[in-house]
């Protein structure tokens, strides 16, 4: 389970003059507004906007992302309103707040590839910060890293809507590890049967590939030992 001090951690690393402590205020206000809210999976709540939040400090995205990412669905789910986030957290994280939550309320309603692109535009217009758009495609991972817990029908709209949306938006802002990812998992909803082949394809080739090295390593140890030469010399040179 991802704790807020991994997070406080990659945030130093990436941003050494970063605000730590309005993110650890972010949390306890994150936290106390989603007190006794619990996710499908039946874990706490939190545990989405922590996640989310981690994501984006592995993007070494700046702390005002990562607090959004805390933040990002209080307006939405909880009683805590946008005046009581710039309050709290100031104007600007108050604006990405929103610009999530905007987002958030969009019902895609159709997959025809036109429609598909006018939504897309359509996000890209209404998010004035590329920051908000960040946070969003941290929320849409990390729900979909967890969408075995929702209901068939879910499941397989929430998937085409990431392979419409959210997979095209990743790649046009250079994301390609993101939207491969989004890709891979929306696949597995909404073609089970080719993905779990494709699977067992890569995975056949991984294990081929490793019993190659593991010969190949075999093959050299002798034939090192054979001329006298130790496999330690060979891998680390004499001293």
């Amino acid at each position: 389970m991802l704790r807020l001090n991994d997070i406080l951690d990659r945030v130093a690393a990436a941003h050494p003059e970063a605000d730590l402590e309005l993110i650890q205020k972010a949390y306890v206000f994150s936290a106390k507004v989603h007190q006794g809210q619990v996710r499908l999976s039946g874990e706490p709540y939190l545990d989405h906007p922590l996640e989310v939040a981690g994501i984006l400090a592995d993007m070494r995205l700046d702390e005002a992302s990562v607090v959004t990412g805390l933040l990002h669905d209080t307006v939405e789910d909880t009683h805590a309103t946008l005046q009581e986030i710039q309050a709290h957290f100031g104007a600007e994280i108050a604006q990405l707040v929103d610009g999530v939550t905007k987002i958030s309320k969009i019902t895609f309603s159709t997959s025809a590839e036109r429609q598909a692109e006018n939504f897309r535009k359509m996000i890209l217009a209404m998010s004035k910060d590329i920051r908000v758009i960040m946070v969003k495609l941290a929320d849409r991972l990390h729900n979909m890293r967890t969408l075995e817990y929702l209901p068939p029908d879910r499941q397989q709209k929430i998937a085409q809507e990431t392979l419409d949306i959210y997979a095209p938006l990743a790649n046009r802002l250079g994301m390609g590890w993101l939207k491969v990812e989004l890709e891979d998992l929306a696949l597995r909803y909404l073609k089970p049967e080719a993905y779990q082949e494709l699977s067992d394809r890569v995975a056949k080739r991984r294990q081929a590939r490793e019993r190659y090295i593991q010969e190949v390593k075999q093959i050299l140890t002798r034939e090192l030992q054979r001329a006298g030469r130790s496999t330690t010399w060979w891998l680390y040179g004499s001293s």
